[in-house]
């Protein structure tokens, strides 16, 4: 039996909650995580036509990219599209799942598939996350570097990137007097000791202190452990918003923009002045992504791919990078790809469906000119 949470924790791996940004509302929004589930339907947003598809299936789950729930709800009557398909989807048990913000954060998810669409090597991160991360440093008699090491990093500390074990030591002199009262390893009381110790640093998640403080006392031979904590910040390599990566080859502009057009199927691409001849560097962000306008500059690109921009926006390429907005949705519209590849790998025999409906909710008019 393949319960509503096996299904969230399965996508979670790749883009846990904590990565959503503070104005998102990522995770389960309707639905019991122990009910079991008798298929997946795949959405870019969440309709009553998208919840009448799910149950003319026999599915009982929604996985959309955006939350069909943003703010608070203070009445639930139906007079609104959000209230109706909430209704809806609890008067026919069906579990609304959204994975948003978290989702574009991630190698592998949202921006990731903008960018293979396009045929984008060398990938990385736009604009990387900053972990906050403790700089963790004790002290170890010689005589047991060995042992409390091993506990450490045992128990998964020092782990940085594609490593693990990662620490610094220095070696030096530590002194100190057994006062009334203590029961020293080494020492006697009222009388100045000198050892040989280690001075022993690691970095350490904040997540982990209390397991890492933990596991070093049990290991350390002294009574009064001394330690000392320094706050820093890392850049993550694989959690950010935004991608960016270059075209095997430069390739014409014109070109290019014909390439955004068919690979997106969309009838009209809003740009900035062609302000670059040739397209070799490529920076994405799906949806609403014209703040990360800057990353992109810095990293050189010569063209900016996004959804959402306004007027004058435009106006801050400068000539330095071409702003091209295809669409919000247009934009996304891989997510159920993302999605679907993540769930038919764990579960290849389980109902996982896309969409047959475009939730788009904007349409073109193109006149003959």
């Amino acid at each position: 039996m393949i319960k509503t949470q096996h299904i969230i924790e399965v996508l979670e791996v790749l883009a846990p909650l904590n990565l959503q940004e503070s104005y998102d509302n990522a995770g389960l929004i309707v639905g019991d995580p122990e009910m079991e589930a008798t298929g997946v339907l795949l959405t870019l947003d969440v309709t009553e036509e998208i919840i009448d598809e799910a149950i003319d299936n026999g599915f009982n789950v929604i996985i959309a990219h955006h939350p069909i729930i943003f703010s608070g709800l203070k009445k639930i009557n139906g007079k609104n599209m959000v209230e109706r398909c909430v209704m809806k989807a609890i008067k026919n048990n069906i579990a609304l799942y959204a994975s948003h913000t978290n989702m574009d954060s991630v190698f592998g998810g949202v921006n990731s598939k903008i960018a293979d669409k396009i045929g984008l090597q060398n990938q990385e991160i736009l604009r990387p996350n900053y972990s906050k991360i403790l700089k963790f440093t004790t002290f170890i008699p010689r005589t047991h570097i060995k042992e409390v090491t091993n506990a450490l990093t045992e128990n998964g500390f020092g782990h940085i990137g594609q490593y693990d074990c990662c620490s610094f030591t220095t070696e030096g002199i530590g002194q100190f007097r057994p006062l009334k009262g203590a029961n020293p390893y080494i020492g006697t009381e009222n009388k100045i000791e000198s050892v040989e110790k280690i001075r022993f640093e690691c970095l350490v998640r904040q997540s982990e202190l209390t397991h890492f403080i933990n596991t070093l006392k049990e290991s350390h031979p002294y009574e009064e452990v001394a330690y000392d904590l320094v706050e820093t910040q890392r850049k993550e390599t694989t959690s950010g918003l935004g991608m960016v990566g270059t075209l095997s080859e430069p390739m014409d502009t014109n070109e290019f923009l014909q390439l955004l057009n068919k690979t997106f199927d969309i009838p009209v691409i809003k740009h900035s002045h062609v302000c670059k001849s040739k397209i070799e560097k490529v920076a994405v962000c799906g949806g609403s992504g014209v703040g990360f306008l800057n990353d992109a500059i810095r990293h050189n690109a010569d063209i900016f791919i996004t959804g959402d921009v306004k007027y004058h926006d435009f106006f801050n390429a400068e000539n330095k990078i071409i702003i091209a907005d295809i669409g919000h949705f247009e934009s996304e519209q891989f997510t159920k790809e993302v999605f679907y590849e993540i769930l038919t790998k764990k579960f290849p025999n389980f109902a996982v469906r896309m969409s047959s409906i475009s939730s788009n909710a904007i349409n073109y008019f193109i006149g003959e000119k």
